[in-house]
């Protein structure tokens, strides 16, 4: 490479980790994390930085409401940003109960949960149509939950607790193993009866990080706009490192 006029060039340091400028914070499981799981690291088409935050279960933080770990994930942001990271992102949708918080302790771009998208995809339908929700777990996705992303409350939402895999693998920690083929399917059977029941749906959005690898699926099966944790982190990281036009 040349250096024109033989100017001085500078390297800026400061990080212990360089060219990863995106945090993720984990919840603590043992499910299999498969390609287009947000925690599998073959699904970003550029390098991430992972902080596991001890002790927050899925069953925990999606069953009982994150109770009692906001410091924790306080303390794991804030590592990933001392390691590098230049925003933070969590792989639960239910951890929009903390976007506040997070976004004020570390001071860089807080992305808490998939959720968030729901104003964005709105703004893109026709009259008439309002987004859906797919969520893990319908039954504890609260108000607050809602009002953390900025989702309206009247938002229609379906969760998997009725499937035979997913909920169960990935909530209630019955087995290590999952059948893939199956919890696809529980997916797709909650986007059906999502769409079946709200007509007016024009887009859905997944709430759970663990979907992206169902979401083609889905939208073959519902013939409408599907979004998920990757469409949003694509995003999310765009802003970080724009693409240079030559």
């Amino acid at each position: 490479m040349t250096n024109p006029g033989n100017s001085p060039r500078i390297a800026r340091g400061g990080k212990a980790i360089y060219g990863a400028p995106l945090g993720i914070l984990m919840l603590e499981a043992r499910f299999p994390r498969i390609p287009g799981d947000m925690g599998n690291g073959t699904t970003w088409p550029f390098p991430v930085l992972y902080r596991v935050v001890s002790g927050a279960s899925p069953e925990k933080v999606v069953l009982k409401g994150a109770a009692g770990l906001l410091p924790d994930f306080i303390d794991a942001a804030k590592d990933l940003v001392r390691l590098g990271a230049e925003a933070i992102t969590t792989n639960c949708g239910f951890l929009s109960l903390f976007q506040k918080e997070i976004a004020a302790a570390v001071g860089v771009p807080v992305a808490t949960s998939s959720l968030m998208q729901v104003p964005w995809v709105q703004a893109t339908l026709p009259p008439g149509k309002r987004v859906g929700l797919v969520t893990v777990s319908g039954s504890t996705l609260t108000p607050a939950h809602l009002e953390g992303a900025g989702v309206p409350l009247d938002t229609p939402l379906v969760g998997t607790e009725n499937g035979k895999e997913f909920f169960r693998v990935l909530i209630k920690a019955e087995k290590d193993d999952m059948d893939i083929a199956q919890a696809e399917r529980d997916v797709v059977e909650a986007g059906k009866e999502l769409v079946a029941r709200h007509p007016d749906v024009g887009a859905i959005v997944l709430e759970c990080t663990n979907m992206p690898p169902y979401a083609a699926a889905l939208q073959a099966e519902v013939g409408l706009p599907v979004y998920d944790i990757y469409s949003m982190i694509i995003w999310f990281h765009a802003g970080l490192r724009p693409r240079v036009f030559a």
